[in-house]
């Protein structure tokens, strides 16, 4: 089984930065993606970024050029560097690994709340 933990999640200024860290643990033998969505109350969960093992990324276009996925494939681990948050960007930030044999797992999610 694998795991994923989040952290770094919490309240921020429209303006300022977050950087949310993912770490899988477990059974993995291969990777496709890693990467992160979110969901905002009455919304549906949507890609906010990813990453190939690769180190191939894409973005949803609300993001560009404000946030950026990076990757460390030894330690398993994906971060997202988020700048110039806006409220619109508040929701819970989930974590998704796609293993090599197209299984999906997810993290427990993590509150980003961006408000003066």
């Amino acid at each position: 089984q694998v795991q994923l933990v989040e952290s770094g999640g919490g309240l921020v200024q429209p303006g300022g930065s977050l950087r949310l860290s993912c770490a899988a643990s477990g059974r993995i033998l291969s990777v496709n993606y890693m990467g992160w969505y979110r969901q905002a109350p009455g919304k549906e969960r949507e890609l906010v970024a990813r990453i190939t093992s690769g180190g191939n990324p894409n973005y949803a276009d609300s993001v560009k050029g404000r946030f950026s996925i990076s990757r460390d494939n030894a330690k398993n681990t994906v971060y997202l560097q988020m700048n110039s948050l806006k409220p619109e960007d508040m929701a819970v930030y989930y974590c998704k690994l796609q293993d090599g044999s197209w299984n999906n797992y997810w993290g427990q999610g993590t509150q980003v709340t961006v408000s003066s």
